[in-house]
C-alpha cells in the first residue's frame, strides 16, 4: 500500500483523532522527501477536516517547496488570518512573501512571527535575506547578528553574542577566545571571532578563522558566504567565485550569492557578465535600490551611459533619500541636472533623517550641480560641506605621507639601486601609470590601451597589497617596517614578488596582448618595491597643474581610499610630498620614469603620444590618436569623458573658484610656481 492509500485511509477510520495524527506525521515526513506527494496528502487532510490548521501549514510549505508560491502564499494568507497568533503561520507566510517577491510584506510577517516567538531564528536570517534584497544593508547586517544571537545555545555564547549584537567588539572577543580555548572546534564562535575579526578590519585573520570553520563544517553555508566576502574584500577575486560557485550549486537562485558574483566579476574586468546577472535579478525582483545602484556602475564602467542614467534613476525612485544615486549621476561628469533635480537634492539634504553618507553625497552632487549652473559660490559651499563631513570621519595625519617620503629618501638611493642591479622578474608586461588622481592619468591609460599590443584593465590593487604585507602591521597603531624592509629583501625574494604580482594580475587579463596597463595611482608611493620586483617595467607619471589637480580631486567623492583630498591643506600639502618624492626617483632612477603633463598632451596631443609611445618601446598606432573610439569598460570618474576627442575647456576650470583657494595654494608652495618644472628640493629642506 502507497503512502497517499495510507492516508486516505487512515483517514477514513472509525478513529478520527489517533488517525489525523498519523496523517499529520506522515506528511511531515514526505515534505523533505517528496513535496509534491505531501501536497497531495495535505489536500486529503483539508477534505476530511477543512481548514485544519497544521493540515493548511503543511500545505502552505509544501506547495512552497514545490515552487507553487502564488496558492502557498493564498493558503498561508487565509491561515495567518484564521490564526492570527500563530508564530508559524506567520513565519511561513512571511517565507512564501518572500519568494513572491513581495519582500517588505515578508519582513513585516516575519517579524510578526518573532513577536508571538522570540526564538525563532531562522526567521532572524529570513528578514537580513530579505533586507539584503531590498538594500536595506545595515538592517540586514543587525538582522544576521539577532540570528547568531538566537541561535546560540550556550550561556557563554549568547554573552558574546549579545556584545556583538551590541558592537561591544572588546568584550565580544574576549568572550570568545576564552571560550574557544575549552572549545576549539565550536564552529558558531569560530564564525562569530571571524565577524570580529572582520568588524576590526583584519581580514587576512577572519580568513584564516572561517577557513578552519569550512574545514570542520564544510556545508555551513554561512560560513562561506562569509569566507567569499572576506577573499573578496581581500583582492582575492579567483578564490572569492571558487566559493560563491560552491554556494550557487546549492542555491541557484540566491539574490545575496548572485548579487556577489556580480560584483566579483565586475572586479576582474567582466562587466558584460556582471550586468546580465544585474538585469536578471532585477527582472524577477526590481525594488531593489542597492542592485540598481550596482547595476548603474557596471553600465557606466562598460560606456552604456544612458542606461546607466536609468539605472540610477531606479534607485532614486524606489529610494529618493539615496544621495549615492545623485552623486553617482554628477560622476558621470557629463551629465548636467534638471532645476527639478536641484530642487530635490536641496530638500533633501536639510533632512534631518537621513545618513551622513547620504548627505555627504548630497553635497557633491550638489556642488556640481551649481557648478554646472555657473554658480560658483554656492557650488563652493556645499563642496565644502561634504568634505567637511567626510574628513570628520576619517583619522588622516598629512605627517605619514611626508614621514614615507623622509624614510624613502634615505632608503632607496641610487647606491642602493645599483647594488641591486640583476635583481626581480624578468617579466616585462606591466606599464604602471602613477601620479595623483583626476591629473589625467585616465587619459594616458586610454591612449596606450587603444594600442593594438597593449591591454588596458584598471586600477589594480595588488602592489598596494604588496606593500602592506611587507610592512609587518596587523593593525593601525602599529610601527610600519616599509619600506625599510627593502633592504633586506634577496634577489630571489624580489624576483618572487615579481612573479607573483603577474600571477595575481592575470585575471584581469582577457587578451593575449603582450603588455597591459596598472593605473592605480598611489603606486608612485611604492616606486622603490616596483622596480626591485620589475624592473623591466615601463613607469609614467601622469601629472597636471597643481591647483587644476588638487581642486578637481576636492570635488570628487571617492569611493574609498583617497582621504588627503577632503581637506585644501591636507591636498595641497600630499601634492607637494608626492611631487618630492618623483623628484628624488628622476634622480636615483635617471630616465626610468616618463613624464606626461596634461596640459602639453592637450595642447600637442600626437607629439605627446609619439614620445610615450617611444617610451613603451612601441611602433606608432594611429588608433592611439583616436582613443575616444575605444569602447573598453573604464572604471574611474572619468570614464566618460576619455570616450570624448580631448577638449581643453577643463584646462582652467579650477579658477571659477580662485578666490577660495587661498589655503590651497599656501599648502602647495613652490611647487605651483614651479610647475610644469619641478622646484629644487634640497636635504637640508624639511618636507611640510
Amino acid at each position: 500500500m502507497n503512502s497517499k492509500t495510507e492516508i486516505k485511509g487512515a483517514l477514513s477510520g472509525a478513529q478520527p483523532t489517533g488517525t489525523l495524527s498519523v496523517a499529520i506525521s506522515q506528511t511531515k515526513r514526505l515534505l523533505g522527501q517528496n513535496p509534491s506527494l505531501a501536497v497531495e496528502q495535505a489536500r486529503e487532510i483539508l477534505k476530511t477536516v477543512p481548514h485544519h490548521p497544521e493540515g493548511m501549514l503543511l500545505l502552505g510549505k509544501a506547495l512552497r517547496a514545490i515552487g507553487h508560491t502564488v496558492e502557498a502564499r493564498r493558503i498561508l494568507t487565509l491561515l495567518a488570518a484564521e490564526q492570527p497568533n500563530s508564530a508559524a503561520s506567520h513565519y511561513e507566510l512571511g517565507l512564501a512573501l518572500g519568494e513572491g517577491k513581495h519582500h517588505e510584506a515578508a519582513v513585516a510577517s516575519l517579524k510578526r512571527a518573532l513577536s508571538l516567538r522570540a526564538e525563532l531564528p531562522d526567521a532572524w536570517r529570513a528578514i537580513g535575506d530579505q533586507l539584503t534584497i531590498i538594500g536595506d544593508i545595515k538592517g540586514a547586517d543587525a538582522a544576521y547578528a539577532q540570528h547568531l544571537k538566537t541561535s546560540i545555545q550556550s550561556p557563554r555564547l549568547l554573552a558574546a553574542a549579545s556584545a556583538l549584537c551590541a558592537n561591544r567588539i572588546p568584550q565580544a572577543e574576549l568572550l570568545l577566545r576564552e571560550y574557544l580555548k575549552e572549545f576549539s572546534t565550536d564552529i558558531g564562535a569560530i564564525r562569530m571571532l571571524a565577524e570580529v575579526a572582520g568588524r576590526l578590519g583584519r581580514n587576512q585573520d577572519a580568513e584564516t578563522l572561517l577557513a578552519r570553520c569550512l574545514e570542520l563544517a564544510p556545508s555551513f553555508h554561512g560560513a562561506r558566504y562569509n569566507y567569499a566576502i572576506v577573499l573578496h574584500r581581500q583582492n582575492k577575486p579567483a578564490a572569492a567565485m571558487r566559493e560563491i560557485e560552491l554556494l550557487l550549486a546549492v542555491e541557484p537562485r540566491n539574490p545575496g550569492y548572485r548579487n556577489l558574483k556580480a560584483v566579483i566579476l565586475a572586479r576582474i574586468g567582466d562587466y558584460q557578465k556582471s550586468i546580465e546577472i544585474y538585469a536578471d535579478v532585477l527582472r524577477s525582483s526590481p525594488r531593489q535600490p542597492a542592485i540598481w545602484m550596482s547595476y548603474g556602475h557596471a553600465l557606466a564602467t562598460a560606456g552604456q551611459e544612458q542606461r546607466s542614467i536609468e539605472a540610477y534613476r531606479c534607485c532614486i525612485r524606489f529610494l529618493p533619500q539615496c544621495g549615492e544615486a545623485y552623486w553617482s549621476l554628477a560622476n558621470l561628469k557629463t551629465y548636467r541636472f534638471s532645476a527639478a533635480d536641484l530642487q530635490e537634492m536641496l530638500a533633501q539634504v536639510q533632512r534631518t533623517d537621513i545618513s551622513d553618507e547620504d548627505r555627504i553625497h548630497f553635497h557633491f552632487a550638489i556642488g556640481k550641480a551649481f557648478e554646472d549652473s555657473k554658480q560658483y559660490k554656492q557650488s563652493f559651499e556645499h563642496y565644502s560641506s561634504g568634505n567637511c563631513l567626510r574628513h570628520e570621519q576619517l583619522d588622516y595625519d598629512p605627517k605619514d605621507a611626508a614621514a614615507h617620503v623622509r624614510r624613502s629618501e634615505a632608503v632607496l638611493t641610487q647606491q642602493f639601486f645599483a647594488l641591486r642591479s640583476g635583481y626581480g622578474a624578468t617579466a616585462a608586461d606591466p606599464i604602471f601609470i602613477v601620479g595623483l588622481p583626476r591629473s589625467g592619468s585616465t587619459l594616458v591609460e586610454q591612449i596606450l590601451a587603444s594600442h593594438p599590443s597593449v591591454e588596458g584593465t584598471m586600477e589594480l590593487p595588488d602592489i598596494i597589497s604588496m606593500a602592506r604585507r611587507l610592512s609587518g602591521k596587523k593593525k593601525g597603531s602599529d610601527v610600519s617596517k616599509y619600506p625599510e624592509v627593502l633592504s633586506a629583501l634577496s634577489a630571489d625574494e624580489c624576483r618572487a614578488l615579481g612573479d607573483e604580482y603577474i600571477e595575481r594580475t592575470r585575471i584581469q587579463r582577457k587578451t593575449t596582448k603582450p603588455f597591459f596597463i596598472d593605473k592605480m595611482p598611489n603606486n608612485f608611493l611604492h616606486l622603490g618595491l616596483i622596480r626591485l620586483a620589475l624592473p623591466r617595467a615601463k613607469i609614467i607619471d601622469a601629472r597636471r597643474n597643481p591647483m587644476a589637480c588638487c581642486f578637481s580631486a576636492f570635488k570628487q567623492h571617492f569611493a574609498k581610499g583617497q582621504h588627503y583630498t577632503y581637506s585644501l591643506e591636507n591636498m595641497g600639502r600630499y601634492y607637494h610630498d608626492y611631487v618630492r618624492l618623483m623628484s628624488h626617483f628622476d634622480a636615483v632612477l635617471p630616465g626610468v620614469i616618463h613624464r606626461v603633463i596634461y596640459e602639453q598632451m592637450v595642447e600637442d596631443t600626437e607629439v605627446e603620444i609619439r614620445d610615450l609611445l617611444a617610451y613603451c618601446g612601441l611602433p606608432f598606432a594611429a588608433s592611439c590618436l583616436r582613443f575616444f573610439e575605444n569602447s573598453r569598460a573604464v572604471r574611474t570618474a572619468s570614464s566618460q569623458q576619455v570616450r570624448k576627442p580631448i577638449f581643453r575647456e577643463g584646462l582652467d576650470q579650477w579658477r571659477h573658484f580662485e578666490p577660495w583657494l587661498g589655503t590651497l595654494t599656501a599648502s602647495l608652495g613652490a611647487v605651483v610656481a614651479a610647475y610644469p618644472a619641478t622646484p629644487l628640493f634640497t636635504n637640508c629642506e624639511s618636507v611640510q
